[in-house]
């Protein structure tokens, strides 16, 4: 199995919003080319959003520009040269949706708007890379501050079986607090000191687990991490109506999402692909009809703490 690096797992986890340029500058219909190249060159930019009053209705960047200078009409307007109804991108999308809608359209920027439909910023790829550094520079130095970590809980525990049993509810169609009960189990192995490789595979799993949940499930799941020496088991079950055919369920791009849930960047069919290739074990149960039964193993070897004190009785931690 490939390796996962931290900014893999980063375009997972952060959103838009993280990483874009905020109140960007725009410019307006009746912005003459003219006008629109000396902005580009004021603010060092390589487009706009193109605004009347508060509503967004188009975009133009400096290929446009190009185009009208070989054409030598520069006395022409950016309503006359923008890109009307432009591709937007929700602010609370995964920066991994952003990239995927980079890599579907070969737009160099997407305006970036709000649950209301505003504009409240742009995002460039190199925004994403900028994005990206950032958060692991800071993350470089909080492990270089860090001085303990709770993976020493394990070394007091006298048990034949040691476990943290983790256990979230998630709600359908709850699309505001997606993600949140994976960076919940993400924090908690960072904060016991597990293997970065089997932090960044269980994260992408159980992201993908529960946004299958969120779409899928008919009023909520529950997803359940036990941590374990050698292992991690995730398990994300829910009500849902289950999947007729698990066999083409497990093709890249196909999805049941409804129409609406994949024009909010969601369903892309891609889920239970990324959850098999990072597990080491997958086990799906779904009758129709019957909800829908996950459990995804990652198998850690060597053990990341040690377990062997002697003891007759069984330790179960429980956090959630």
């Amino acid at each position: 199995m490939p390796e996962l690096t931290r900014l893999q797992e980063l375009i997972y986890e952060l959103e838009v919003r993280e990483v874009m340029t905020p109140d960007p500058v725009t410019v307006t219909p009746d912005t003459s080319m003219a006008e629109f190249r000396e902005i580009l060159r004021e603010h060092r930019i390589s487009g706009a959003p193109v605004m009347e009053g508060d509503t967004l209705v188009g975009i133009i960047s400096i290929e446009d520009l190009i185009k009208t200078l070989a054409e030598g009409q520069m006395n022409v307007t950016v309503g006359e040269r923008m890109r009307r109804s432009p591709i937007t991108v929700p602010e609370h999308k995964t920066l991994i949706q952003a990239v995927v809608s980079f890599q579907d359209h070969g737009f160099g920027r997407f305006p970036v708007v709000d649950h209301r439909g505003k504009l409240v910023g742009i995002i460039t790829q190199g925004d994403i890379v900028k994005g990206l550094l950032k958060r692991l520079e800071v993350e470089y130095h909080e492990e270089e501050v860090r001085q303990y970590r709770a993976s020493h809980v394990f070394e007091d525990i006298s048990s034949d079986r040691t476990c943290i049993t983790l256990h979230y509810h998630v709600n359908a169609q709850d699309f505001d607090r997606a993600g949140e009960a994976s960076s919940r189990i993400k924090r908690v192995l960072n904060r016991l000191g597990a293997p970065p490789q089997i932090v960044r595979r269980l994260a992408i799993a159980a992201y993908e687990a529960e946004m299958n949940i969120i779409i899928h499930a008919h009023t909520t799941g529950e997803m359940v991490a036990e941590i374990m020496p050698d292992r991690v088991t995730l398990r994300a079950d829910d009500a849902g109506p289950g999947i007729a055919d698990i066999e083409q369920a497990m093709q890249p791009g196909f999805s049941t999402a409804s129409e609406w849930v994949r024009e909010l960047g969601f369903g892309a069919g891609m889920g239970l692909v990324n959850i098999k290739r990072c597990a080491d074990e997958m086990t799906l149960e779904s009758p129709p009809g019957g909800g829908t039964h996950l459990s995804v193993v990652i198998r850690i070897d060597p053990p990341w703490f040690s377990n062997n004190h002697n003891g007759s009785n069984q330790q179960r931690s429980s956090a959630g």
